[in-house]
């Protein structure tokens, strides 16, 4: 392999001479200790390398060593439940081999060597294969299944095929090429971070990511394979609503970077997350999710290589068919990462000094989300890739580089305000400035499998919130008594989908988790108290009795009702029929 020498070094930079060799990207061995770095800028035979290990002690006159090849992350069974750094290090392994406190130079690979996983083979010796198609099944556990699948860039005619136990780097197949030759198959890919795995093609998703969060699905729907944003200042809720999406969300496999956040809040995703169970198999939570943890006091370059690390994974997972939500947590220290390295490089500075790729780098991640027809010669199979980022403006100032190079790029904006956070509305995503660009593709499934009526309901309680906005304004001025018997209605109904609908709390058992019904359901129920007390007020019924009857206390606590009490709706139901339209308005 190719040495050079360090020249110098500038924090998490380290410049070496020597290396004429090496290529763009390709990881190398920094130092005696070996320490893991990548080239990210070449000049001559002098290249930039950012080190993902802490660099104190390196100095001029150290070894470079190229390893010819690119960061690349371990694809195969044994990922699911695991706990990896930014460069897919185990955590576990890296913790028996060096305790809690990480030594600088400690390797682990991302699979274990040892484990033996049984091979159950799909196709038979003489079947011509192509790059994507599957050739076996892993149980990896009880809750997914693993598929073996050919890597990109290989065709040919299956020799052998066979069952059994195998470690991830034993011959599972043998495969015949064009040119005569021989090559096998074994269970693990590896796949360099930065380059996205092909697929067949891109199709338009318009399947609903149901997360279980009212104002989400409801309001400002998520698809499989689309994106989203959470910006929001300090405190306002990013993670626990990345947490909730992550827990409930309606996708096979999560995979949840937490790139430069505070290490208590990745020790409460360590702690949470293996307790919880999942709400569509039973199983824990844990057997459908892969970790990347990079916290802040974690090297800063590692930031940069984590969310490559999860969205490579995330593709893997996709090309087996399956549908993966990615959560980074957040993007912003990304940016910040890429500021710092961009400073060292001496890189004219953009917008607030980030550099001047910020937005080609932010859409290029996004990108790598989609639903798609994966590579394969046998029947078509779909996967997809949903992507939610959150993003950490300083002072929730949205104007922000981070931001708008974000919103240039996703679908959905979940603006979450600390004045709701304040105000002990969780979740604090604020209806008036938050949208979704998917509704209108949504209409069709939501007709079919939820009700015709869905999308008008969900529509008219936004026209309600957006009046109540307006009339808020007259409020404060001059009072409630301002406004006309039809408005004070409409702000009390606007009340109640805010207190009633909107707020969710994420650690009620029976407030956690709402599907679709039962959301429908409930934008049902406020809406026909709504209509019922205008037609109320209209026969004379005084609004004091209307806002004060006692199916309003009902009302409140339908949010906890399931779709097992539709008896208890249509009590409910009734009980607005009869207490607030009367002939002589002395029941309202």
């Amino acid at each position: 392999m190719e040495r050079g020498t360090i020249v110098k070094v500038a924090g998490p930079l380290v410049v070496a001479e020597g290396l004429s060799g090496a290529r763009m990207f390709d990881l190398v061995r920094v130092g005696e200790q070996g320490l893991m770095g990548e080239i990210i800028e070449m000049r001559g035979d002098r290249a930039s390398i950012q080190v993902y290990e802490e660099t104190e002690g390196l100095g001029p006159g150290d070894p470079v060593e190229g390893t010819g090849a690119p960061l690349s992350v371990e694809l195969g069974p044994g990922m699911l439940g695991a706990v990896y750094d930014g460069v897919q290090r185990p955590l576990d392994v890296l913790e028996r081999i060096a305790g809690s406190y990480l030594t600088r130079g400690v390797s682990a690979p991302g699979l274990d060597r040892e484990k033996r996983w049984a091979f159950t083979p799909t196709l038979s010796a003489g079947t011509h294969v192509t790059a994507g198609d599957i050739i076996g099944t892993v149980q990896e556990n009880e809750v997914i299944e693993h598929r073996i699948m050919v890597p990109p860039g290989i065709e040919g005619e299956l020799v052998s095929i066979t069952s059994g136990e195998h470690t991830v780097t034993e011959p599972v197949a043998q495969l015949r090429l064009a040119d005569g030759s021989t090559h096998d198959l074994i269970m693990m890919q590896s796949w360099p971070v930065r380059v996205p795995r092909p697929y067949a093609r891109k199709i338009s998703a318009d399947e609903p990511l149901v997360t279980g969060t009212r104002v989400i699905d409801t309001f400002f729907p998520l698809v499989k394979g689309g994106v989203a944003c959470i910006p929001g200042p300090f405190g306002a809720g990013k993670t626990v609503t990345q947490h909730q999406v992550a827990k409930w969300s309606n996708a096979q496999v999560v995979i949840f970077i937490g790139c430069g956040e505070r290490g208590n809040e990745m020790t409460d995703v360590l702690m949470e997350f293996p307790e919880l169970t999942d709400p569509y198999s039973g199983y824990p939570l844990m057997k459908r999710t892969v970790l990347v943890a990079n916290t802040s006091n974690m090297p800063v370059a590692a930031r940069e290589a984590s969310v490559y690390t999860g969205i490579t994974m995330a593709e893997y997972f996709r090309d087996m068919g399956y549908e993966v939500v990615l959560q980074a947590d957040s993007t912003s220290r990304w940016a910040e990462a890429m500021r710092e390295i961009s400073g060292r490089l001496e890189e004219m500075p953009g917008e607030e000094g980030f550099p001047a790729y910020l937005g080609t780098r932010l859409a290029a991640f996004y990108e790598r989300a989609g639903k798609v027809e994966t590579l394969t010669s046998g029947e078509t199979r779909t996967g997809s890739v949903s992507v939610v980022g959150s993003v950490s403006p300083p002072g929730g100032d949205l104007s922000e580089p981070v931001v708008q190079n974000t919103l240039r790029v996703v679908k959905v904006f979940w603006a979450l305000q600390d004045t709701l956070a304040y105000e002990r509305h969780f979740p604090a995503i604020d209806w008036l400035t938050s949208y979704s660009l998917y509704l209108e593709k949504l209409r069709l499934h939501w007709d079919a499998d939820v009700s015709p009526e869905f999308r008008v309901r969900r529509d008219q309680c936004m026209a309600i919130l957006q009046r109540e906005s307006e009339l808020a304004e007259i409020v404060r001025l001059v009072g409630l008594e301002a406004l006309s018997a039809e408005e004070q209605i409409l702000m009390e109904t606007a009340k109640s989908i805010r207190e009633d609908f909107l707020q969710q709390n994420a650690f009620r058992e029976d407030d956690q988790f709402s599907s679709l019904a039962e959301q429908d359901l409930l934008l049902k129920t406020i809406l026909l108290f709504h209509s019922k007390a205008i037609e109320a007020q209209a026969e004379g019924a005084p609004l004091k009795g209307i806002f004060a009857a006692p199916v309003r206390e009902r009302i409140a606590r339908a949010k906890y009702l399931t779709l097992k009490d539709i008896a208890v709706f249509d009590e409910i139901a009734s009980e607005i029929e009869t207490q607030l339209v009367s002939e002589d308005g002395e029941e309202a």
